[in-house]
């Protein structure tokens, strides 16, 4: 049985069975919990829908969060890649359009799947439902990737956390942007090896950013930072389909990470009074806007 306390384990476990992760853990989870291979894909394939509503419902809509501190900005890049004049394309502009929409539909307390996070939910959604839209890719392999991206997010919750709280961002855009690289990598055909080197580069490429919601809200600079969480995924998958490999392995990356949020001070997580959460700017809006709120 596998531990989930190992991106290692979990790699060299599909290697030595000829398989993807995804078909490892979705077969070993099945006999844990006692339940069919049917079963637990068909909850996860209802994930994924959801998944795609909330872009959808995200993309539909200008309306501003409860807030009026975010909202909006999901169409607007929409309309910039209709203008011909978008620096990334269209593949790189369409997933950003994705996990701001996802997030802005969250901060207007629309549904979501909190993988793993509420406040990192648009990262794994704009990356994945992207290349499953521009490569044509079957849907069943979509949702089998959920399983390896699943299972990484699992060693990193078991290894360090997963919660801005006790990590930083770190530990909730960061273990996402992790997740969503390695789903990414196996859905475009790479190997368990190369999963690893994924999840490795994504994490730590964003060690030690703090979690500073300005006035306690998932909106700012939360909603930005999902659009750069799965950019950072899509470059790390990139990286680890061309062959490149972490120096540092995917284990020792989680255990920086959890040690550096062990190390952050309390006021960089979460608690609104430290980061971007201390600025003058922030400070003027969460007086203004906090009787409203």
């Amino acid at each position: 049985m596998l531990t989930y306390k190992s991106v290692k384990e979990i790699a060299d476990a599909a290697v030595k069975e000829q398989k993807n992760i995804s078909d490892i853990v979705i077969a070993e989870q099945a006999v844990r919990l006692n339940r069919s291979v049917e079963e637990l894909y068909e909850k996860m394939a209802y994930n994924f829908k959801i998944m795609k509503e909330s872009v959808e419902e995200g993309l539909s809509s200008s309306q501003k969060s409860i807030s009026g501190l975010s909202g909006g900005d999901a169409v607007k890049l929409k309309r910039h890649l209709e203008s011909g004049f978008s620096i990334g394309g269209s593949f790189f502009n369409k997933m950003l359009q994705k996990a701001i929409a996802v997030s802005e539909n969250n901060a207007r307390m629309g549904r979501i799947v909190a993988a793993p996070t509420a406040g990192s939910c648009g990262i794994i959604p704009a990356v994945l439902i992207t290349i499953f839209e521009e490569y044509s890719i079957p849907e069943e392999k979509v949702v089998m990737s959920l399983f390896t991206s699943a299972a990484i997010g699992m060693v990193i919750a078991n290894r360090a956390s997963i919660s801005g709280a006790e990590g930083g961002c770190q530990a909730e855009c960061g273990s996402a942007s992790a997740m969503a690289a390695s789903a990414a990598v196996e859905l475009m055909g790479g190997t368990p090896i190369m999963v690893s080197n994924a999840c490795a580069i994504a994490l730590k490429s964003v060690l030690g950013l703090v979690c500073d919601p300005v006035g306690g809200l998932v909106e700012i600079p939360c909603i930005k930072r999902n659009a750069a969480g799965s950019a950072n995924a899509l470059a790390a998958a990139e990286m680890a389909l061309a062959g490149i490999e972490s120096i540092i392995p995917a284990d020792e990356v989680i255990d920086a990470m959890g040690s550096i949020g062990n190390l952050m001070p309390r006021v960089l997580k979460e608690t609104a009074e430290g980061g971007l959460a201390a600025t003058p700017t922030a400070r003027k809006l969460f007086k203004n806007k906090c009787c409203g709120w």
